[in-house]
């Protein structure tokens, strides 16, 4: 909808037009990127194995995936520390914290009302009518 209550988005409308928040959750919301945003906006800058420690789950080559998509879109800062090892730390970026208010947002509505989510699936999952 427009903003003046009009609908814009017609048969054929790409997704963005239809909703223009689209192209943000593609970018923020994909599999891996949420926990990595939040590890590194709660633990500040790591290097990879923690990073992949506090996250769990996520193997090496997926998480390296996801930190250079980061990197490209600017949300998250790689430096490389030519030391003997060599030494990579990760961290979240000023665009990467822009986004702290929405995660508050949506951690906060998680805890009012993933209960209200749980119980409505409940309800319909035990529907004899289904």
């Amino acid at each position: 909808m427009a903003g003046n209550g009009t609908r814009t988005a017609g048969a054929g409308t790409h997704p963005e037009a239809a909703c223009p928040i689209s192209p943000v959750v593609n970018i923020v919301f994909s599999r891996w990127t949420t926990p990595v945003l939040w590890s590194l906006h709660t633990y500040g800058r790591q290097r990879f194995v923690e990073l992949q420690r506090r996250i769990g789950g996520v193997t090496p080559k997926v998480l390296t995936q996801r930190l250079r998509q980061l990197e490209r879109d600017g949300l998250v800062v790689r430096t490389y520390h030519p030391e003997v090892p060599p030494r990579v730390e990760y961290e979240i970026s000023e665009l990467g914290l822009s986004l702290a208010p929405l995660f508050a947002h949506l951690s906060e509505w998680a805890t009012d009302n993933l209960g209200k989510v749980e119980r409505a699936r409940h309800i319909y999952d035990t529907d004899p009518a289904r």
